[in-house]
């Protein structure tokens, strides 16, 4: 009875054992994943980037419109930078390449360098998103629909007056005919917002365009919709 019970306590010792050495194993490729990624667009880095001045990383796709003003800004520490002086990340990039995390979904143990592309196709990602439970509100609300809803989708040009433009193109048109436009505008984006002031105007219009509406509300939608997988993955797994 007695060797019995030692078997018993020794096969539960193990498996607990085992059990807490795979979070581990699963809470340090989590942690590698997010050591490595951009803090724009949240992922994995592609083709990163490094600001001299400060020696913060980034995509170099998503620095890359921080770049096409004439004062940029650092996105994260809101330093001022010379884009002469950023440069391709070599040492990010070897590491990318050396180091190997958990997939999010399947567990398998990828490199970093090749993680976008495995999540992208991965089948149990997309079944974890399709199946993460979506916002419900608590109870019915009782509020009226108002019927005078402003246009929060199409803007006019400040400077110009060009009508019917998305946030991108509206970013496009700024950038591509108002670039030295030194007037100063009121942002059409956020004066549309119940929050906005209609009475203010920006001193450097392009520079806050870019800074603060680089992504469509659509866009951030979708990324509020990938960190709640992310956070229902984490915690009901």
């Amino acid at each position: 009875m007695m060797a019995m019970f030692r078997s018993f306590v020794s096969a539960t010792h193990q498996l607990r054992q085992h059990q807490q050495n795979g979070a581990a194993a699963a809470a340090a490729g989590e942690s590698l994943e997010s050591q490595f990624s951009c803090p724009i667009c949240l992922e994995v880095y592609h083709k990163p980037v490094i600001i001299g001045s400060c020696a913060h990383t980034f995509c170099g796709e998503c620095l890359q419109p921080c770049l096409q003003v004439t004062s940029p800004l650092c996105p994260l520490c809101r330093m001022p930078f010379d884009p002469k002086k950023v440069d391709k990340s070599s040492s990010v990039e070897k590491q990318l390449s050396n180091y190997k995390a958990p997939c999010r979904g399947c567990s398998k143990k990828v490199s970093l360098v090749k993680m976008r592309s495995h999540i992208s196709s991965c089948a149990k990602v997309q079944e974890q998103m399709a199946n993460c439970p979506k916002f419900v509100p608590v109870v019915p609300t009782s509020q009226p629909i108002p019927s005078n809803i402003p246009n929060r989708s199409t803007f006019s040009c400040p400077f110009c007056g060009a009508r019917n433009l998305d946030q991108q193109e509206l970013v496009k048109h700024c950038m591509e005919n108002h670039r030295n436009d030194p007037n100063k505008v009121v942002c059409p984006v956020c004066s549309a917002m119940p929050w906005g002031d209609p009475s203010y105007k920006s001193s450097n219009f392009l520079q806050h365009l870019l800074h603060r509406h680089k992504f469509s509300y659509d866009t951030f939608v979708v990324r509020i919709r990938v960190g709640v997988w992310a956070l229902c993955h984490l915690f009901f797994r």
